[in-house]
């Protein structure tokens, strides 16, 4: 392998660790805004375990949309609200199904409901779900950009003969 190559594939990795990093902070404020807001449904609240998991879920999925989108991932295409947010909300109802179904095994499955178990479970689907989510999200909602190189290589290959404009104008007198 040349050094240009290597140089590369070692580009890509410290993006790919840097976009974990990124990633990781964010998540990680998930977590704790999903396990303060399921402990607190719980100790306030009468709701089951689930029902509270769930609404924690979704309180978190919106403070992680929000990380994601303006830190972690503020340097992906932007394709707005007509494409972006409805993937994002759609990956995350299934890394929510599978967050909770952990949860739903262990608390009516096996019968481990008590305060310790419900949040070791919570927090073993938050991580299970993590995995899914980190792949659907880098994948399908907030994709790479091009690199610059490719970029301008796609633009010098345009043929401004063929804009939009010139292929309304009308044609000079002489021809």
């Amino acid at each position: 392998m040349s050094a240009p190559e290597q140089g590369s594939a070692l580009e890509r990795v410290r993006g790919l660790v840097r976009e974990i990093a990124k990633f990781g902070a964010v998540g990680g404020l998930g977590v704790l805004v999903n396990l303060g807001v399921f402990n607190l449904i719980r100790h306030t609240t009468g709701l089951q375990v689930v029902r509270a998991s769930v609404i924690a879920t979704v309180v978190a999925i919106i403070t992680n949309y929000i990380g994601f989108r303006y830190f972690t991932y503020r340097d992906r295409a932007q394709s707005g609200s007509s494409r972006e947010l409805p993937l994002f909300v759609a990956f995350s109802v299934v890394g929510l199904v599978i967050e909770n179904g952990v949860l739903y095994t262990a608390t009516y499955g096996f019968d481990w409901d008590g305060p310790l178990a419900t949040n070791v479970f919570k927090f073993v689907g938050i991580g299970t779900a993590t995995v899914f989510r980190f792949w659907s999200y880098r994948t399908w909602v907030f994709k790479a950009l091009p690199p610059p190189e490719a970029a301008a290589a796609a633009a010098a290959h345009e043929d401004p003969t063929l804009s939009a404009e010139s292929a309304l104008a009308p044609e000079p007198a002489g021809k």
